[in-house]
């Protein structure tokens, strides 16, 4: 399981540069509500960690992707909940991007554990 959570963070690291480079475009050039941007940064980064975690991570041979990458959504959806409502708490008292990068910390540990026993386990 160490060796999955290795994984599983190499993995959001990329997402979390898709996630940070998404949001930044859509918030500071576009102009687009902070909590629109953020959403649009880390909807992006959840499918293309799907399919890394789908195949580097947890090596899914599951026929049934439509159903796992729905599972991985919901997953991801819920840690989008948790991501935004630490913005919200956060981002007075410190600066957007850093309670962006915390709120990930914390939505990693609820989207491995729970992509581990659900998604990735059917």
């Amino acid at each position: 399981m160490i060796y999955k959570l290795l994984k599983f963070g190499i993995v959001g690291f990329s997402g979390l540069l898709i996630d940070f480079s998404i949001t930044y475009v859509f918030k500071e050039f576009f102009k687009i509500n902070r909590y629109v941007s953020n959403s649009l940064g880390f909807l992006t980064a959840a499918s293309s960690n799907y399919l890394l975690n789908r195949i580097w991570t947890f090596n899914s041979d599951n026929p049934r992707m439509i159903f796992e990458y729905m599972s991985f959504m919901i997953v991801s959806s819920v840690g989008l909940l948790i991501n935004n409502l630490f913005l919200y708490l956060f981002e007075k008292k410190y600066s957007f991007y850093w309670s962006k990068l915390f709120a990930i910390a914390v939505t990693t540990v609820w989207n491995f554990f729970a992509n581990y026993l659900i998604t990735f386990s059917l």
